[in-house]
């Protein structure tokens, strides 16, 4: 295989954390003999060093002042730019909202497909294979290529960023973009305090079973403790109990934290989508029928409301 190019991003300034997750990707392929890793990104030389730094092989800073718009058909020419330069016939984006408009307007250009929303990667007889969840989370289909490139794009936190990669190589720019057809004329964001839900290694998260929005109150306390974020069903949300910038879920966020504790909530397919790569489960659950007892490493029968506060009191004791 030729190489893999890698659709980086960048936020205020600096590397998206979905960045280093894409490097990582490319680097299992590329151990896996899919070629170089070459990393493109929207800005100027600093950020381009920093996917060096981060473990790309080679790096291409488009400096276009379009590409800000963030918007697909500004970002089709730069990246058909960084196909020329570098040769690859894997191309690897977040599913963000950028990789989600852009990933399929660069198949229908380059007159090949897109794998939408893959959580896992793999060479398998020279190609590309790519693994995506399906039926709500309740499948996974694994997918190959009959064109090239092979493009697909990857959920936030189905890789790990290269640890202590700090590499070597070149960097070079380009200026091709494409005249945006969309004008973004704002921006805003969710306010939000502590570490965010998608970066948190601990998710307490809870569902309609809390009873009201005060049960948010003792999962607060315990996530703080834990040095997490604090999630919830969209069934919660939907009944305004908690912001819905902290819903986990298909129609939510995506999480993958080291510990996922599940308070009173039943484990719908569509909540097992945005956890389900959560390394370890803790349900706490008074229907030992429940879904999300089923498929926890630990599971708690009983109130949440007996459960919670002796567990937020035995680790004020550790700490």
């Amino acid at each position: 295989m030729a190489g893999i190019l890698v659709i980086a991003e960048a936020a205020d300034g600096a590397l998206a954390p979905i960045s280093g997750e894409l490097i990582g990707a490319a680097r299992k392929l590329s151990a896996e003999g899919a070629g170089s890793v070459t990393a493109l990104v929207a800005g100027d030389a600093a950020l381009a060093q920093g996917l060096i730094a981060a473990g790309a092989d080679n790096a291409i800073a488009a400096t276009s002042a379009n590409l800000a718009t963030g918007t697909a058909d500004a970002y089709v020419p730069a990246v058909e730019a960084a196909l020329a330069q570098s040769g690859a016939d894997v191309i690897l984006l977040g599913q963000t909202s950028l990789g989600r408009d852009l990933g399929p307007a660069l198949a229908f250009k380059l007159g090949t497909a897109v794998a939408m929303d893959c959580v896992e990667l793999k060479v398998d007889g020279g190609k590309l294979r790519a693994t995506r969840s399906a039926y709500g989370g309740n499948a996974r289909a694994e997918v190959g290529f009959k064109n090239s490139p092979a493009i697909a794009t990857v959920k936030a936190k189905s890789f790990d960023a290269p640890e202590g990669a700090a590499g070597s190589g070149s960097v070079s720019s380009i200026d091709a973009a494409g005249e945006p057809r969309v004008k973004v004329t704002g921006t805003s964001r969710a306010e939000s305090t502590g570490i965010r839900i998608e970066d948190a290694p601990v998710v307490v998260a809870g569902g309609r079973g809390l009873g009201d929005e005060g049960g948010f109150r003792m999962l607060e306390e315990l996530s703080g403790l834990l040095k997490g974020a604090t999630g919830a069903s969209r069934a919660a949300c939907d009944l305004g109990w908690y912001p819905p910038s902290q819903q986990v879920g298909l129609t939510g966020k995506t999480v993958s934290p080291n510990l996922y504790i599940a308070v009173a909530i039943s484990g719908a397919s569509q909540h097992m989508a945005g956890m389900a790569g959560s390394k370890n489960i803790v349900a706490i659950n008074k229907d030992a029928d429940a879904n999300m007892v089923k498929v926890s490493k630990f599971a708690i029968v009983d109130d949440y409301k007996k459960i919670v506060p002796a567990l937020i009191e035995e680790i004020k004791k550790l700490g």
